[in-house]
C-alpha cells in the first residue's frame, strides 16, 4: 500500500472511532437523563402513597388505643352505676331501719 493510501485508512479509521465516541457519549447523556426522569416519576407515584399508608397505619394505632380505652371507661361506668344502686339501696334500707 502507499502512503496516501494509508493515510485515507487511518484517516477514516480516526474518523470512525470520533463517531463512535460521540455516540457513546449522547447514548450515556441520554440514558441518564431517561433514567432520572424515570426515577423522579416514580419517586412521585411511590412517596403519597408511602405517606398515607404511614400516616392510615398511625391514625388505626391511634383509633385502636383510644377504643381500648373507651371500652375501659364503659366498663368502669358500669361498675360505678351498680356501686351506685347498691348505695342507694343501702341507704333506703338504712333509713326504713331507723
Amino acid at each position: 500500500m502507499s502512503n496516501v493510501g494509508k493515510k485515507v485508512k487511518y484517516n477514516l479509521l480516526d474518523e470512525v472511532e470520533k463517531g463512535r465516541r460521540r455516540h457513546v457519549d449522547e447514548l450515556s447523556f441520554k440514558l441518564l437523563i431517561g433514567v432520572l426522569i424515570v426515577l423522579f416519576t416514580s419517586l412521585l407515584v411511590i412517596l403519597p402513597k408511602i405517606y398515607l399508608k404511614n400516616e392510615i397505619y398511625y391514625n388505626s394505632r391511634d383509633i385502636s388505643k383510644l377504643y381500648n380505652e373507651y371500652s375501659v371507661l364503659k366498663e368502669e361506668n358500669r361498675m360505678l352505676k351498680q356501686k351506685l344502686e347498691y348505695m342507694k339501696f343501702k341507704n333506703q334500707v338504712l333509713d326504713t331501719i331507723f
